[in-house]
């Protein structure tokens, strides 16, 4: 009984989400409130595991992240690199897109896509303000850029570090695996946006004009200060790079790059901390309960036991199921917590699949089908939400469906690829 009641409060909010008929902040935590309140959360334990309530490497991760955005805004780098990205575009909405696309799909395997998202979409409302463009379609498409890069690697996107560690797959194995299909992938996203942004490619000569005759280097305000704050953000980059072998999460990697950025820059603390997003974390730790509540009741290990269970022996058709399962689950139930408890089931999979490289295919269906599912829905992933917060604060508001109706078609299409990448390169 408990887990129908855990699966109608999540639904119910998730509609209002979905309709924006109230706000998503104030409806996650009447539910997660719910949750407690009724018992289907595990307690006080909610609060001290990831498995089964709310996932604090990914709340401090953005937390620290956000306090290191905030303090290199002030230097005017944002501006200069719009100002920048304009030029070099010659104002023209498309060339842009494919530009910012580019720098956000390269940057994501190696920093996260979250993080990328931070550092982006600042840069990214700048210039479209530049150039009286709307936000909107250029922020979206980096978002579904930084998802299907950051699949790349083992530490590009969340739900990929829950699987290697599972399946105790290295950066390297990533690289290999899911790379070649990124790149395929990305560059028919990038031929696909072409297409799907068409209404917003609207090229005015004068404002182009006017940006092209800007001096980016002005838009610097304090030099020393962005000298000192590069060279934090590197050590913090190569902290993300280096975590798995110095065993350290990259959400403390992030808190300590804060701390150190908020001591070289001697800057108000309180004057920075009014830069983080807190109604973006408030509405993750509210979401992470929720889910908690589907786990601790049994609703998603049920979906997923049955599913897996139902295939038999076809190890292809199980490939297929976790895929596209993954693709569906992972866009309704934030990638993160659903890989979480969906990776115990897989392990237990595989570990009963004679054949090691047939038990690893299972593995990568199941990062694929995660991973391209974050594209899903507006609270599909933590790039996803992150976006929409940024957005919404620099009054460029992106609606749930305005985000989904793309992202569902490029989850539909990049799930249909990897699809038959997984059948091509493991059971053809």
């Amino acid at each position: 009984m408990s887990a129908y009641v855990a699966l109608a409060i999540f639904l119910v909010a998730f509609f209002f989400i979905a309709t924006e008929k109230a706000d998503k902040v104030k409806v996650v935590l009447i539910a997660a409130g719910l949750m407690a309140v009724l018992g289907l959360v595990p307690g006080a334990e909610v609060f001290f595991s990831e498995h089964e309530g709310i996932d604090w490497n990914v709340i401090f991760l953005l937390f620290g992240m956000m306090i290191i955005v905030g303090i290199i805004k002030q230097t005017g780098v944002f501006d200069y690199l719009a100002i920048w990205a304009a030029k070099r575009s010659q104002g023209r909405p498309y060339r842009l897109m494919v530009m910012l696309m580019a720098i956000t799909a390269v940057a994501s395997p190696f920093l996260d896509n979250v993080t990328t998202i931070m550092l982006v979409a600042p840069v990214t409302i700048m210039v479209c303000d530049r150039l009286r463009i709307p936000a909107q379609p250029y922020l979206i498409a980096e978002v579904l850029a930084s998802n299907i890069g950051g699949a790349a690697t083992l530490i590009g996107d969340p739900p990929n570090i829950i699987i290697g560690s599972r399946a105790g797959l290295t950066f390297n194995d990533f690289l290999v695996h899911m790379a070649p299909i990124v790149v395929v992938v990305f560059a028919v996203f990038v031929l696909l946006t072409r297409v799907m942004f068409r209404g917003s490619f609207h090229y005015d000569a004068g404002h182009a004009a006017a940006v092209m005759a800007l001096d980016e280097r002005r838009a610097i305000t304090d030099p020393r200060l962005l000298t000192r704050c590069l060279v934090v953000l590197g050590l913090v980059i190569a902290g993300f790079a280096l975590h798995a072998v110095a065993h350290v999460d990259p959400s403390i990697v992030a808190l300590v790059g804060a701390g150190v950025m908020l001591m070289v820059a001697r800057t108000d603390v309180n004057e920075v901390l009014r830069e983080v997003e807190w109604s973006t974390l408030v509405f993750f730790m509210g979401l992470f309960i929720m889910v908690a509540g589907l786990v601790h009741t049994g609703v998603i290990a049920a979906i997923g036991t049955w599913a897996l269970g139902a295939l038999g022996d076809d190890y292809f058709v199980a490939a297929t199921a976790l895929l596209f399962g993954s693709g569906v689950l992972g866009a309704f139930f934030d990638n993160i917590p659903y890989v979480a408890t969906t990776a115990p089931i897989v392990e237990g999979v595989v570990a009963q699949i004679p054949d090691p490289s047939t038990g690893q295919a299972l593995w990568w269906a199941f990062a694929l089908g995660a991973d391209f599912g974050g594209n899903g829905t507006a609270v599909a992933a933590s790039a996803n939400v992150v976006a929409l917060g940024i957005a919404a604060r620099s009054g460029h508001k992106i609606t749930f469906w305005q985000f989904t109706r793309y992202g569902i078609v490029v989850t539909i299409i990049s799930t249909l690829m990897a699809w038959a990448y997984v059948w091509l390169r493991y059971f053809a």
